[in-house]
């Protein structure tokens, strides 16, 4: 079974991760499996910072490394907070106290609009030139209070377009077929298909 190392140690991550991949017998492995150490994500786009912790995933453990970077964008404030979504209410931040200050900075809004965003990079080795890049968007709208136990991150707190329940309330599968980062596995298996990386 082929091997590629995950850039993350979210769980919930891998979880979507191994679920997208495990029809094409590759084994994903998380890269604290490896004491993979978190890398500075010094970048000022998405794209840049998920090139960042790949390229340092692949140099530790020698293997072709997967890495997303994703956040939500609130058009209210100007899109953040965009790449600092994962640590936006500080050093400590953890999922809870992230969303609590975004509706906090949302309560005079009306305009509730955001998305969240991901980019996925794939890369051979570390010194890959041409990694794979594929980004994805899910559209929604922000609620004024969180609803739902399932998902992670800012999903209580989202209603994709199209839908009257948060992210946080859909079945695994059911997020998985719309979400930014299902869009954006879905392209990067399109990819990794076209240039032989999986069968």
């Amino acid at each position: 079974m082929q091997q590629i190392v995950l850039a993350s140690g979210n769980k919930g991550k891998l979880a979507e991760f191994e679920q997208m991949f495990s029809p094409f017998q590759i084994e994903v492995l998380p890269q604290s499996q490896f004491d993979v150490t978190e890398v500075p994500e010094t970048g000022t786009t998405f794209v840049e910072n998920a090139i960042i912790k790949a390229r340092h995933a692949a140099k530790i453990t020698g293997m072709p490394a997967i890495a997303d970077d994703s956040g939500i964008e609130v058009d209210a404030l100007n899109g953040q907070p965009g790449i600092y979504s994962a640590r936006y209410s500080g050093e400590n931040a953890n999922a809870v106290s992230n969303y609590q200050k975004l509706l906090e900075a949302m309560t005079d809004n009306t305009i509730r609009t955001a998305r969240f965003q991901c980019v996925l990079v794939y890369m051979r080795h570390a010194e890959d030139p041409t990694p794979i890049i594929c980004q994805a968007a899910w559209e929604g709208t922000l609620t004024h209070e969180p609803i739902g136990e399932q998902g992670h991150g800012y999903d209580p707190i989202f209603i994709p377009n199209g839908s009257n329940e948060t992210a946080a309330q859909m079945s695994s599968e059911m997020k998985n077929a719309q979400s930014h980062r299902g869009k954006a596995l879905a392209l990067l298996l399109t990819q990794c298909k076209a240039k032989g990386i999986i069968k």
